[in-house]
């Protein structure tokens, strides 16, 4: 009797839609507002959010492309198809060092704004610990099963940031959107870049092509999974601005949490909706951190096959409590990101877009699979 493994093995085109969105949908959506005010004036920074998402889905269609044309491939293989070996191994390390940093960035940002918010008496090195030991947890079990969870938890995640701006529509003031058009050319180009980082995350399933069962429906899937954190930035920054004025929005740490906290609901059934608001966002933070964690163990094997998945997870651990504990303040914590987004650019996008164009120029295809 042949055993059931779809569980374990294969994922489809929905799990990839909803992966890239929880992907993208995580600690950006909380500050991207405030970095938007910032760099813009008024309520222009929704032109910078769109020019960053438009930047985003030419990336997601390269890398849809790269992928579709070497199907049932990871990164590493499709890097030994268009080049060679020892480079594969390089990109391999490259790719893992970047989701390492990345995972102790989520991390420790999720402590900090779970301590702000929920756990204001509890120390944030217990936080990341404890979060960690969740991770483990969830990256001990295949791939597949973790890219399943996206299924359950995103349409939460829409649901409550819904349910937070519906609340919040009696606050929201026209006048605070204009004037319209008033910001420079140049500031709009420069607040572009942090709307760019915060679409970064998506790149991870160049290793997870690997168990896609419709490689040539990749581009739709990736396209549409990143509409829809697009969306949610756009409908998300509009109402920050038209509630909270652009003056507020750019002096406010997380304005985006700013709106939870001032829902009220009738009857004092909740009396602090943002607990509410950070339980599901938790959960949010922790499918990201999990999936990059789950792409640098994919690409560690690659490099050291021999060590089991458990052995990568428990030398792991401890170095990302590490990396986590570093930033001393929320600059630092910034700068952290900033310079792992800079990471991310570089081996996420360009690097899948040069092995694009290598392969095109040479003629390379994978093996011709189902589509």
């Amino acid at each position: 009797m042949k055993s059931f493994e779809y569980g374990d093995r294969e994922i489809g085109t929905t799990e990839v839609v909803y992966g890239v969105s929880n992907m993208v949908i995580g600690f950006g959506v909380l500050t991207l507002p405030r970095s938007l005010a910032a760099m813009t004036e008024s309520s222009d920074g929704w032109i910078s959010l769109m020019i960053g998402g438009g930047a985003a889905l030419v990336f997601g269609w390269l890398i849809a492309l790269l992928c579709a044309r070497f199907p049932k491939m990871g990164l590493s293989d499709m890097t030994k198809a268009v080049a060679n070996g020892a480079v594969a191994n390089v990109v391999a390390m490259l790719f893992a060092c970047y989701t390492f940093l990345f995972v102790g960035y989520e991390t420790r940002g999720l402590a900090n704004i779970s301590k702000l918010y929920l756990f204001d008496r509890t120390p944030e090195e217990a936080i990341c610990l404890f979060f960690l030991l969740v991770l483990a947890y969830g990256v001990a079990g295949p791939s597949a099963a973790l890219l399943r969870l996206n299924l359950i938890f995103l349409p939460l995640v829409l649901i409550i940031v819904f349910l937070v701006l519906t609340m919040n529509i009696t606050f929201f003031n026209m006048h605070n959107l204009k004037p319209l058009f008033v910001t420079d050319w140049q500031d709009t180009l420069k607040a572009t870049k942090g709307t760019v980082f915060s679409f970064l995350g998506f790149e991870i399933f160049l290793f997870y092509n690997a168990w896609a069962n419709r490689p040539k429906a990749m581009k739709k899937a990736i396209l549409g999974g990143l509409a829809i954190p697009l969306f949610i930035y756009l409908i998300v920054f509009v109402f920050v601005i038209g509630i909270f004025g652009s003056e507020v929005t750019k002096n406010t740490l997380y304005p985006t949490a700013e709106l939870a906290k001032q829902v009220e609901i009738p009857g004092g059934f909740f009396e602090r909706f943002e607990s509410i608001f950070f339980t599901i966002w938790v959960v949010t933070l922790f499918n990201t951190a999990a999936m990059a964690f789950d792409v640098t163990i994919i690409a560690l094997r690659t490099l050291f096959p021999k060590p089991k998945r458990m052995t990568w997870v428990i030398w792991l651990c401890p170095l990302i409590y590490l990396v986590s504990m570093q930033p001393q303040s929320v600059t630092e914590i910034d700068t952290f990101g900033e310079w792992i987004s800079y990471a991310g650019l570089a081996i996420g996008w360009c690097l899948p877009a040069v092995l694009l164009g290598v392969a095109k120029m040479r003629r390379i295809k994978g093996n011709e699979q189902a589509s």
